[in-house]
């Protein structure tokens, strides 16, 4: 029983579990788009339940192509893989488990869902192989989590191609989460140069990165006045706006302590914005077109 606890306890850390923190509230506000309110509660099941599997696939996959270079990053080098608590063969294991999960799962929501499937799994493989090559990684990042919000929104409306509404929250995604990777990078500047890894802190310096980043957030904010714009402005949404535009802000401010502006920071954000996509939907504001 002890070593089931354990394993589980080792799978958990090695796909960031409460990472999920980040993608789940992007897959409802792209459910609440497509359904232009709440799903149903199965719908909303099945959504939570195929993001979890493609990001631990995602996770999983992530981590046994860097093995190598965790394993010589004094910051990483303790992760489940470089360390042996979960073998290769184990990660394996459960990256496939993951995979056949989110297939069934996607085939549960609708052949659209099914159909579309592999476009995430594409990238996430592609993913980890961008830092080897060019410093645009960190927007390989940002595109993997948009998927989100965009697989939200056709699980509950079953249409393709999106609307505008959708498509201004898949930029925000984009632009915040390749804002917030490159601020994470800042952690791994030295050693990342040393290795040959292309992360933008390592290619134009930390100083430089972090201008991009706080460009990127600038544009990422840009996109939830897109969303207000669309649907319906009320005091509270223009407030809750207010409110994510400071936290984004705050995460440059404190952007020295990175695992606060990382994990504490966006979490906040990814919360608020869901907040404030119930409100523009929820106050009809989003039409046909919306």
């Amino acid at each position: 029983m002890f070593q089931f606890y354990n394993k589980v306890l080792n799978f958990s850390r090695l796909i960031k579990i409460e990472h999920t923190l980040f993608s789940l509230p992007m897959l409802f506000s792209g459910a609440i788009l497509g359904a232009r309110g709440w799903p149903s509660n199965k719908i909303l099941a099945l959504i939570v339940l195929v993001g979890f599997f493609a990001r631990s696939f995602a996770m999983v996959v992530n981590r046994l192509i860097d093995r190598e270079i965790d394993a010589r990053n004094p910051r990483t080098s303790s992760r489940e893989i470089p360390a042996k608590t979960v073998s290769v063969h184990q990660a394996m294991e459960l990256g496939l488990f993951s995979l056949l999960c989110y297939l069934f799962l996607a085939y549960l929501l609708g052949p659209i869902c099914l159909w579309l499937s592999p476009i995430p799994l594409v990238i996430f493989i592609g993913y980890p192989y961008l830092k080897r090559y060019t410093c645009m990684a960190h927007f390989g990042l940002g595109l993997a989590l948009a998927m989100a919000p965009l697989g939200g929104y056709i699980a509950s409306s079953q249409t393709f191609p999106f609307s505008p509404g959708i498509i201004a929250l898949g930029l925000f995604v984009f632009f915040w989460v390749s804002g917030f990777d490159i601020i994470y990078a800042t952690l791994d500047e030295e050693i990342d140069r040393e290795q040959g890894l292309f992360s933008l802190p390592a290619v134009v310096g930390r100083a430089k990165a972090l201008r991009i980043s706080g460009v990127l957030h600038f544009l990422s904010f840009c996109g939830l006045v897109a969303i207000c714009a669309l649907g319906s402005i009320s005091t509270g949404s223009l407030a809750v706006l207010f409110l994510t535009g400071i936290f984004l802000f705050l995460e440059h401010r404190f952007s020295y302590n990175v695992n606060l502006a990382f994990f504490g920071g966006n979490v906040v954000v990814g919360f608020l914005v869901l907040f404030l996509v119930n409100l523009v939907v929820i106050g009809k504001g989003f039409g046909a077109g919306g």
